[in-house]
């Protein structure tokens, strides 16, 4: 298996794994006002209704919020593992990079002005904490399990 392959595939695996850890922590750090739907239901809302001509049904949000998440975070972790397939070996602090950067990228900025979050003056500094904080959680675990999955494919 090439250098390239088996970094996108751990880096793939590194991003599932960290965005299932970010997701158990959203169940109880707090990310968003009550009121406030997140990004992917918004997205997926839209989808739904231009599809179907019905929102997303309420008890579906949390499963229909992770079918955006689950691909989202294994593709950001392909892209992490190929950034990373040159620089082999386990680095906690890229992995607190990554997730910073993803925070960045997405919640502090392109989701609110793309309309599909609050701006960050709008949002309370602990909620903002919280997602930042599930966000480097994120990035160290997909560094965590990146760096295992590229040992064991390289045997």
């Amino acid at each position: 298996m090439s250098t390239t392959s088996r970094s996108v595939i751990a880096g793939f695996v590194g991003g599932l794994a960290g965005t299932a850890v970010k997701s158990l922590i959203e169940q109880f750090l707090p990310v968003r006002k009550i009121e406030d739907r997140s990004a992917q239901i918004k997205i997926l809302d839209d989808l739904s209704t231009k599809i179907t001509g019905t929102p997303v049904s309420t008890q579906n949000e949390a499963l229909a919020e992770q079918l955006v998440n689950i691909p989202f975070g294994g593709a950001l972790g392909a892209a992490y593992g190929y950034g990373k397939r040159h620089r082999p070996g386990l680095r906690p602090a890229d992995g607190v990079i990554f997730g910073m950067t993803t925070w960045t990228s997405t919640h502090e900025t392109s989701l609110p002005i793309l309309g599909l979050e609050p701006k960050p003056t709008d949002t309370p500094v602990r909620m903002q904490l919280n997602e930042l904080f599930a966000h480097i959680a994120f990035g160290v675990t997909t560094e965590l399990v990146r760096d295992y999955m590229d040992k064991h494919l390289r045997e």
